[in-house]
């Protein structure tokens, strides 16, 4: 239930995240899916960050969090399909942008997130 309850909560925050991202941000590029991602990334590292340094967080609230809100939030399937797409509308450039630029930065997000609950 509580990874239900989290998923749900990811994914409707996914949902309105990319809406306004795409309505303030008129772009082909598939900007609302990747700025959800690299948030995504930076925010399973905060959880992970506070859940291996200290006994501030339960393994439920562990689970919620990283499983359920970040697994719903992220968007990986989503990604791969605006890949696809970018492949089939010959945008190769944007897709190379988009692929290098979600894996790099992603995970430099999640190492810079628990770099911040280290440094606590």
């Amino acid at each position: 239930m509580i990874i239900g309850l989290g998923g749900f909560l990811g994914t409707v925050s996914r949902y309105l995240s990319t809406f306004y991202v795409h309505k303030w941000v008129p772009v082909s590029f598939p900007l609302g899916t990747f700025a959800v991602n690299i948030l995504g990334c930076l925010l399973i590292g905060i959880f992970y960050g506070i859940s291996a340094k200290s006994e501030l967080m339960t393994n439920q609230w562990r689970l919620f969090l990283t499983v359920g809100f970040c697994g719903g939030f992220t968007t990986f399937s989503t990604f791969a399909n605006d890949n696809l797409m970018m492949i089939k509308d010959q945008q190769f450039l944007y897709m190379a942008l988009y692929t290098l630029g979600s894996v790099s930065i992603g995970l430099f997000m999640v190492y810079l997130g628990q770099l911040l609950i280290k440094s606590i």
